[in-house]
């Protein structure tokens, strides 16, 4: 391996990606630093942007006992946009921190420091994910095509929040969580207050999640001066995220029964949703409990495991679906 830090690898692979994965192994390797951009090789943040907007959809269903084939498309549609809409956005934060990558040891092989792709090169391939991406908003109903629109301010706003505030981890939420609204709005037509309390929940999670994740540059980030939650908490971290954990599962809490109070729901699908939450909040207590700050293999780990937190009350909410 070069000892040039802003050379690319032989490979070009990058340092956090996950091993084996398909962008490294089965895809055209001309198309490997463009998928990187996107963090195909790093699959859990398309996971974490697609949870919540099917948490949306299923609490909408749940909400009006009516479901259709177009609602098929929405959960597929949320899929292939979930996909497509955090590539855009991850290849919009590397040209915006391009700079910044090449200073970090974890990030200073991604395509653009490292030489693999120019800034020009990426706000094409950033373009073309987003025309798709439209695409397929434009399928769906009015209300939900203005969110879809809508979404793309705390997007673009998000890459430069660390440089203004301890709390850019709010701006991820804002952006990660905004399929909530969409998904919500997408089956039933209009914004409702579930869906309110829902995006709510998903920013406190995400303020949980991304936390923890921040925890692995926060060396390199005090070094060059970016600002983050891992940073502001520092020693005090375990007990804001007991207090993210609180709020997460309240507010979740919240939105299930604002959705499910209805003289079409009995009291079985609500309490069946309900323990989804809670067991939710189980998984997140694990991950306080496993919390080490200078294990920074032990923290991806964690930040990864948060694809299976997500999808625990998603299932409890689907069981009561069909109750």
């Amino acid at each position: 391996m070069s000892s040039e830090p802003n050379k690319p690898e032989p490979t070009g692979q990058v340092s956090d990606a996950v091993k084996g994965n398909w962008v490294d192994t089965l895809a055209p390797v001309w198309t490997r630093p463009y998928f990187r951009l996107s963090r195909a090789d790093r699959p859990i943040g398309t996971w974490l942007l697609l949870i919540p907007c099917w948490w949306g959809l299923v609490l909408a269903m749940l909400h009006d006992r009516q479901a259709s084939w177009h609602d098929l498309w929405i959960f597929v549609g949320c899929a292939l946009g979930a996909f497509l809409m955090r590539g855009a956005g991850c290849t919009w934060n590397d040209i915006t921190d391009r700079d910044i990558d090449g200073k970090v040891e974890r990030t200073r092989s991604r395509p653009i420091p490292s030489g693999a792709v120019s800034a020009k090169q990426a706000l094409v391939w950033m373009a073309i994910q987003a025309l798709v991406s439209l695409g397929i908003l434009l399928t769906l109903n009015t209300a939900a095509i203005l969110l879809g629109v809508l979404s793309l301010l705390p997007v673009a706003v998000y890459p430069f929040a660390k440089r203004f505030t301890w709390w850019p981890q709010v701006f991820l939420g804002l952006a990660f969580n905004w399929g909530a609204l969409l998904a919500w709005t997408a089956h039933t037509g209009s914004l409702q207050a579930p869906a309110l309390y829902l995006y709510a929940a998903g920013i406190v999670w995400t303020l949980f999640y991304d936390t923890i994740y921040a925890h692995q540059d926060t060396e390199d980030d005090a070094l060059i001066g970016v600002k983050s939650t891992a940073r502001l908490f520092g020693a005090q971290t375990p007990q804001w995220l007991s207090r993210f954990l609180a709020g997460t599962v309240t507010l979740l809490g919240i939105a299930v029964i604002a959705a499910l109070l209805n003289p079409q729901n009995g009291p079985i699908p609500l309490l069946i949703a309900l323990l989804g939450v809670m067991a939710m909040g189980w998984h997140l207590l694990w991950q306080i409990r496993m919390f080490d700050s200078e294990d920074s293999d032990g923290l991806l780990r964690i930040f990864h495991s948060n694809r299976d937190a997500g999808l625990i009350p998603l299932l409890f909410f689907a069981v009561a679906l069909l109750v």
